[in-house]
Parts: structure tokens; sequence; C-alpha cells
């Protein structure tokens, strides 16, 4: 566990010690460091390998990657059209006077969105950027506005009925998903109480009103929330066409269900000099990176683009939009590009299958604590409960049952303590791109370490719930 340790503890030392020359707080030359210190420790020093494993990382963030430009992008013509405006004009003039009921809705939206999505970060792209506006206007540390984005995507990434979490935690133990669902309806709605609470009365202050920060200039102020919604609802066409998009790729309806963005990819097709006919996406799906453009939710983003040219706003600024949102992402980007490096190191050097055999070497209740630090572990590097449950889960499941857990209070564990770890410092995967957004946004710096630090209750609650379950 010591290539696993050592490189944690140096990349929390070089993002806290901002003293150290050249390199200290700056997080994409502490995760560079982190990724080349696992690799030395591993005894690997070939050029080859390190390179290698900085396209492995690419390759596992390829879809974070496209999520965020195709993201970047829908958030900067959500912003020509106005659809920001009216969302913030709405909530404003609805809950304006009240700062902590405000917050509240602003982190419900975000776990509707969560659970839609099924995926915190990607959650946290699409919804978290339409939310930054007024939480900025609302006077708030840019620390605390990524803390609560990503503390409402992470929190709907596990919410019921459309969660991958509680899906996978049932399969890898075997049992039925419906059991757990329904404990989960509690368990979910137990954490955005408690993170809701937080948020209101820890994170607000009275004084955090929408327009505190008099540098954001908020519109509709002399309009009621329906008045808004009346007069510009157009602008919001392109969002409710992505939540219909997602909806019918996420919900089982009968002859409606259907993943708009792949069928589209694969009737385009094209025949090679050899007579080889190819669809764009099974093209694009076997591209090293590229295969991050096949990703359902990215597609599903990119055709809501494609609705929005429709729009004069958009198609006659087009070249403008897409200068300006890369222009926004470019900081998110390369923090990503070293964040890859820094996980493909883990997994080449072996950091990651380090964690499992730590786990695998445990037994009876030492299982249970052993196991369950493992799940959150890796939740914290890669940033994916899906990660977590598959590389650790996968046997840790089973071993519960055959120890004499439940099947139904293992998968609820299972699900709830691989969800844990993102937000949780020092290396957790989400902030790191939520930090990269609110940071390009507004051209501000941006602690991400700090950011984890107030994730931590909401990682907390869900590790309890988790291991409260082994004990059922």
């Amino acid at each position: 566990m010591l290539k696993v340790a050592v490189p944690m503890a140096v990349l929390l030392i070089l993002v806290l010690c901002k003293k150290i020359p050249l390199i200290g707080g700056k997080i994409n030359a502490a995760l560079v460091i982190t990724g080349a210190l696992t690799l030395l420790l591993a005894g690997i020093y070939s050029p080859e390998t390190w390179i290698a494993a900085w396209f492995d990382g690419l390759n596992r963030l390829a879809w974070i990657i496209a999520l965020s430009i195709s993201g970047s992008l829908f958030a900067e013509i959500s912003m020509r059209l106005g659809t920001i405006d009216t969302i913030i004009g709405a909530m404003t003039a609805k809950f304006g006077r009240h700062p902590r009921i405000l917050i509240v809705c602003i982190l419900l939206a975000l776990t509707i969105a969560g659970s839609l999505l099924g995926d915190a970060i990607a959650a946290s792209t699409v919804i978290g950027m339409l939310t930054i506006g007024i939480l900025v206007s609302m006077n708030l540390s840019y620390e605390k506005i990524s803390a609560i984005i990503v503390m409402g995507a992470c929190v709907g990434s596990i919410m019921p009925p459309m969660t991958q979490a509680i899906a996978l935690a049932s399969s890898l133990v075997g049992t039925e998903p419906d059991p757990v669902i329904n404990i989960g309806y509690v368990t979910v709605s137990i954490i955005f109480v408690v993170v809701a609470i937080y948020c209101a009365f820890f994170l607000i202050h009275k004084d955090n009103v929408p327009g505190a920060n008099d540098t954001v200039v908020l519109k509709f102020t002399d309009q009621t929330a329906g008045q808004i919604l009346r007069h510009n609802w157009k602008s919001l066409i392109p969002l409710m066409f992505l939540i219909a998009v997602v909806l019918l790729r996420t919900v089982p309806i009968p002859y409606l269900s259907f993943d708009l963005g792949p069928t589209l990819l694969k009737n385009l097709s094209y025949t090679s000099a050899d007579g080889v006919t190819t669809s764009l996406y099974d093209l694009l799906a076997g591209t090293t990176v590229l295969n991050g453009l096949t990703n359902g939710i990215v597609l599903s983003i990119l055709c809501a683009i494609g609705v929005s040219f429709f729009f004069p706003a958009v198609h006659k600024n087009a070249g403008n939009i897409v200068r300006e949102s890369f222009s926004k992402v470019k900081m998110t980007v390369v923090l990503q590009i070293c964040c890859a490096f820094m996980l493909g190191s883990f997994y080449v050097a072996g950091s990651v299958d380090a964690v499992s055999e730590f786990a695998q070497s445990l037994d009876s209740n030492v299982l249970k604590i052993g196991g369950a630090v493992a799940m959150i572990l890796i939740g914290m590097l890669t940033g994916s409960q899906s990660t977590s449950q598959n590389v650790v889960f996968s046997f840790f499941g089973p071993a519960l049952v055959a120890f004499g857990v439940d099947a139904t209070h293992a998968a609820v564990a299972g699900a709830h303590l691989a969800s844990a770890g993102q937000g949780l410092p020092p290396a957790d995967l989400t902030t790191f791109v939520v930090v990269g957004i609110v940071a390009s946004q507004f051209g501000k710096k941006v602690d991400p370490l700090k950011s984890m630090f107030y994730s931590m209750p909401m990682c907390i609650c869900m590790a309890i719930i988790g291991m409260v379950f082994l004990y059922l």
C-alpha cells in the first residue's frame, strides 16, 4: 500500500503547502508529479510506458473531457439564448428573499439532474454550469459553490429510481434490485436532508441573497416568476429537449424509449476502399480518446446543441460561441489531461490492484472495514462509483454474503460506500472537474482541496449509512 499512500501524501503536501517554490499550490503540477512518483515507486522508468499510461488515463477520462467541452458549449449557448437568465430570474423572483430555501431548490435541481443523467460528473457539468451564476451572485466563495454543486450532483447520482449505483451493486451480489431501490428511497432522502440542512445553515448566511455580489448582474429583477417564464419560455426549448432526450434513454416508456444520439450515429456510415461499411458510431467507439464522443450523455448534449442552432442568436454567432466556450473550458481540459496522467499511472503501476488486494487479504469483520475503506478510496481516486464497485465490490459483495450479510443489505452498503468517495479529499476527480469549470467561468483561482473539505459531511453521511447496513 506504500505505492498508494506515499503519492497521496505528496499530492496533499503539494496542494496544501503553497510556499513550495514553483509547484506549491498548483494542482496541475501536483497531479503530474503524483503520477510520476507512482510510476517511479513501481519501478517503471521506460518513457514508452509513461506515455502509454498517459494515453490509458486519457482513454479512461475521454468521455469526461468530451462532456466538459460539450457541456461548456451548451452552457455558452444557454447564456446567449437567455436560458440561464430565465432560470436564475425565476428562482430569484420566487425565493430571492429566502436564500436558504433557494439553496435547497438548487440542490434539488442538481439531485434530479444527477438521477436523470446517472452520473455526478455529468450533472455537475451540465446543470451545475447553469447554477454557478446565481451562486456567485449570492456572494459565496468559489470553493463553497463547487462543493454545493458536487454534493447535489453526487446525491443525485445514487437517487432512485434511475440509479446505476444501486442497480450495479444488486447485480454484483445477485439480488433483486427492487428491494434495494425501496431502501434507497429512504437512505438517499436522509442524505439529501442532511446535505440540505448543512448547506442552508453552515454554508449559507442570511446576507447571501441574490445580488449581494454586485459584480454579477441579475436580469428580470422587477418581474414575478410567472411573468419571467411566460415572456422567455422559448429560451428553455434546448434545455427541455435535452431533458426529454435523457428521459427517453433512461425511463422505460413502451414504444418511445430509445437513445437518440447513438441511434443517429449508427445510421451514419461510410464505406472504405476495400468495401467495408462502418457506422460513425463504431468508428468513434473503436478510436482511442475519440470514443468519449460515443458516451450517451455526451451525445444527448450534442443533440440539444443541434436543436439550439435553429435559433438565429446561435447560428449567426456560431464562431464566437465556440471560441468563447473553448476559452472557458480550456483550464478544465488541461486539468483533466494532467489528471489523466495520474489516473493512468495508478492503473499501470498497479495502485488500484493494490487497494483491491488489500481488501482481499482481510477476513471476517475486518473485511467489512477494509473493504469499505478500499471502495471509498477507489471512488475518490477515479471519481466514479461504478469503477469502485467493479474493482472492489465484485469480490467484496459476494464475500459479505458468504459471511452472512443479507444480500439486499450488502447491495445497499455497496452503493453508498462507492458513492461516499465522490467529493472526498485529497484527490476526488469530481471536485477537480467542477473546480475547473467554476474557475474557468470567472477566471478565478479555486482551491480544490478546500472545496473537498466542504463536501465531506455528504461523504461521511454516505459512508455511515453504508457501514450501518454492513452490520444489520
